[in-house]
């Protein structure tokens, strides 16, 4: 093992926009840069501790992604839970300042949010895809089990996987969305039956969509 940096505070995503920097996501609620040469920026790229809950173990600022045009249009999203007790999840769109290093925390865009039921399985990862469009993975809200069987209940956002397209002013649902017009179903719902999708990512040779889902005791 090598060390690569040292001087970060609970450290739970890394993340590029296309250049020689990576953007480590702290769970209070801080962006941090580190540069080609090892360096790791004094100053947050983004700071919203003050809107972050993390009271929990689970709870805090967890996931991150770059716009597919972030070198034009400044924008990225963030995902993380907010509220007091078991809180809520959000997704809200931040831009970049004049300064490449610096984003603007005081314009928050909130384009989404889901109430839970209890303060772990909040998911917490984002990801673009070449078509531009946005798959985020709310956990099932909580409790050993499911006890609210949200991941089979097609009205809920929890226990599924999302996909948005953020490209307007909020959100849109993307027309070939599969439950788009099927009575009962949130049309965002992409994938069904999940407990806590921490991390996920796309196969760059064929598309397949690979979930790292903690599962329970049986699993």
């Amino acid at each position: 093992l090598e060390l690569v940096v040292s001087g970060l505070t609970d450290p739970v995503a890394v993340v590029h926009a296309g250049d020689d920097r990576l953007f480590i996501v702290e769970r209070a609620g801080r962006i941090r840069i580190l540069r080609a040469d090892g360096q790791l920026e004094p100053v947050p790229f983004l700071d919203i501790t003050d809107r972050v809950l993390r009271g929990g173990g689970e709870q805090g600022l967890l996931g991150l992604a770059f716009h597919p045009q972030y070198a034009t249009n400044g924008r990225f999203y963030v995902y993380y839970t907010v509220g007091t007790g078991s809180g809520s999840v959000r997704l809200s769109r931040f831009g970049v300042s004049t300064d490449p290093d610096l984003a603007i925390a005081t314009q928050e865009t909130v384009l989404w949010a889901t109430v839970k039921p209890e303060t772990n399985h909040n998911g917490g990862d984002l990801a673009f895809v070449p078509d531009g469009m946005l798959y985020l993975a709310p956990g099932d809200g909580g409790g050993a089990g499911d006890p609210n069987n949200n991941a089979q209940n097609m009205g809920s956002f929890l226990g599924k996987m999302l996909r948005l397209n953020v490209d307007g002013a909020f959100y849109s649902v993307p027309a070939n969305n599969p439950f788009v017009g099927v009575v009962g179903a949130l049309p965002e719902i992409w994938g069904v039956g999940l407990r806590n999708p921490w991390r996920f990512g796309f196969d760059r040779q064929n598309g397949d969509l690979w979930i790292g889902d903690v599962g329970q005791g049986a699993q």
